[in-house]
């Protein structure tokens, strides 16, 4: 019975259809992709989608791939446990767009790079995009591929491996053959069963709620409504400062530097189509979380006087959603087989997009500096290897993944910590003519090393209830009550309740409480900080002069749709340089001779 705790059904048969319907249509557009891209077979073509693009298809794949299965996942939970705070994100996303698009896609598109850190070369030096790139692969490594997505499959009767090979399988079917064309067309049909799997959950939650006023009136009475907290407390996890301040950086170096991104928007055919391409992901990030937000108060409404975790139904909190989807859900044959589509399609997305990316700064920053007289054929193959590889990967990790338990929460805080001294580094680069190679890498290890200190110690000494101020539950109207005496419980941390270890040190309630949406805001100061006077320190002031195309101009700032066809090549024509062997409108170039142009006094 609805909403009364106990066994759910599981998948029938029309659920598997509707969710074998997904996998198969995925790996359908591949294969359109791949026959009709198969006359041209060059690594831009594969990598870049011939740079060909538009806005929509890429700001509905953007938006895909933040729609990851942990999103689709955690986000109801999120607002069912603690509140509508993660609707505040809606800010986040509006100035992330616009320092994206105004200041990171005008740079990177002049540049007319391939790999995002093509640029920590040009600005710095060799090894510092060699670390740069390194970062990101074990970032992508430990946050992309280890998908806590597996945990819903219990509830519906899914069995795990299967559905992991079939991950691993169609992803690198269609990345292999349609390479980024596939990923972005993909994301497009991925995107709208996910959003159909949010419209379903919450209209049936409508109807046996008795409509969606009942449903905001339960969620206001159960505190789940209080979002605006101005406490200016960094240690509480979430409150208005910590979303708006923490989440805009935090989002910006996904969405500014992060390559599986960055990827998408300059494969636009144009300046103004990559612009346009991030305020279109802007619009559906709001129909996004807004969707997931009202879901998780939707899922309160019904679960308010029976919590399905505390009454022991599953495991986790990331079984919330399922769980309710299998309960109200399951007597309408293919709908919960679509939402849990839904949540794989969040996963195939991140996951191709990945897979992609890797491929790309794999190609770009490893290989071709190295290898540069690799036929376009070999390059094709090499590119189509590396996608089975990452694929490969995507499995073994996600395997490993099903049996680590807490440890996913720790790997999913590695991105914080890494993106924030990156962004740092690149905006060293783009605003300050000073620094230079010896402080930008000095300031980004500082910035390294200060954000894995406290994200480890957050993980080891997890914030108490006073930070993280977790709702009241209830089991007071379960029928199979675990405890009949206990009726409330107040959550400590994301999951079941955390027991704090005796001993706690005296940081644990201070630098490791830290809200980890300022992990990247803490990277970045120390990164910038730290770089500037140890530049300043080493002769950064005294250094050559820099080509202005590797800093931020103010016609970046202003104008919307100029220098569409600015790449690098505009470089060598201002530093009178020659252009090197190979470079042509693909954007394949010869880095070496590139640095050197770049570097040239004007």
């Amino acid at each position: 019975m609805v909403a009364t705790g106990g066994p759910v059904a599981t998948f029938s048969v029309w659920d598997y259809v509707v969710f074998a319907g997904t996998i198969l249509g995925a790996a359908g557009i591949g294969l359109f992709q791949a026959i009709r891209s198969r006359k041209d077979t060059s690594s831009n073509e594969f990598l870049l989608g011939g740079r060909q693009m538009t806005a929509v298809p890429v700001a509905m794949s953007l938006t895909a791939s933040f729609m990851s299965g942990i999103t689709v996942i955690g986000t109801p939970a999120e607002a069912y446990r603690f509140g509508a705070a993660f609707w505040l994100f809606g800010f986040s996303y509006a100035i992330m767009s616009a320092i994206t698009a105004e200041i990171f896609v005008p740079l990177f598109y002049r540049l007319g790079i391939t790999s995002t850190y093509e640029y920590l070369e040009m600005r710095f030096s060799r090894p510092i995009r060699v670390i740069g790139t390194s970062m990101y692969i074990a970032q992508t490594v430990t946050t992309a591929f280890i998908m806590k997505f597996v945990s819903d499959f219990p509830v519906t009767g899914l069995d795990l491996w299967g559905v992991l090979v079939a991950t691993g399988v169609v992803c690198i079917f269609y990345c292999t053959l349609g390479g980024l064309k596939a990923v972005i067309w993909t994301d497009v049909l991925q995107m709208v069963v996910m959003l159909a799997g949010f419209v379903a959950v919450i209209a049936r939650g409508a109807i046996l709620q008795g409509g969606l006023t009942k449903i905001w009136e339960d969620a206001r009475e159960g505190g789940r409504l209080n979002a605006f907290d101005f406490d200016p407390d960094p240690l509480k996890r979430h409150t208005f400062w910590t979303i708006v301040i923490g989440g805009s950086i935090m989002w910006t170096s996904i969405y500014s530097i992060n390559q599986s991104q960055v990827q998408r928007y300059i494969s636009c055919k144009t300046l103004t189509h990559a612009k346009m391409s991030l305020y279109v992901n802007m619009v559906g990030l709001w129909v996004t979380v807004s969707l997931a937000v009202f879901s998780g108060l939707t899922m309160y409404s019904i679960y308010k006087y029976c919590d399905p975790l505390s009454n022991g139904d599953i495991a986790t909190s990331d079984q919330l959603l399922p769980y309710l989807v299998m309960d109200i859900l399951a007597a309408y044959p293919g709908i919960p087989g679509l939402f849990v589509a839904a949540a794989y399609s969040g996963t195939l997305s991140t996951v191709s997009s990945s897979i992609n990316a890797l491929t790309a700064v794999t190609m770009e920053d490893f290989i071709l500096p190295v290898c540069k007289n690799l036929t376009e054929k070999q390059i094709n193959w090499m590119n189509m290897g590396l996608s089975v590889f990452f694929g490969a990967l995507c499995i073994g990790m996600a395997g490993v993944a099903s049996v680590m338990g807490s440890v996913l929460q720790a790997a999913l805080s590695v991105f914080g910590m890494i993106s924030g001294p990156l962004l740092g580094l690149y905006l060293l680069g783009m605003f300050f003519r000073t620094s230079n190679s010896i402080g930008g890498l000095t300031g980004m290890i500082i910035g390294l090393i200060l954000t894995l200190w406290v994200g480890i110690g957050g993980q080891i000494y997890p914030a108490t209830a006073k930070k993280t101020n977790p709702l009241q539950v209830s089991t007071v109207g379960c029928n199979n009550t675990v405890g009949q005496n206990y009726t409330r419980l107040h959550w400590t941390s994301p999951g079941n309740v955390t027991v704090q270890p005796d001993g706690r040190p005296a940081l644990a309630d201070s630098w490791y409480s830290l809200s980890y949406l300022y992990f990247a805001v803490l990277g970045m100061l120390t990164t910038m900080v730290f770089g500037l006077l140890v530049s300043m320190i080493t002769g950064g002031c005294k250094q050559e002069k820099l080509s202005s195309d590797l800093f931020v101009k103010k016609n970046d700032l202003i104008c919307f749709s100029c220098c569409n066809k600015s790449k690098v090549s505009d470089i060598y024509e201002k530093t009178e340089t020659d252009l090197p062997m190979g470079l042509d409108n693909s954007g394949y170039i010869d880095l070496e001779a590139t640095t050197k142009a770049v570097t040239t006094k004007m």
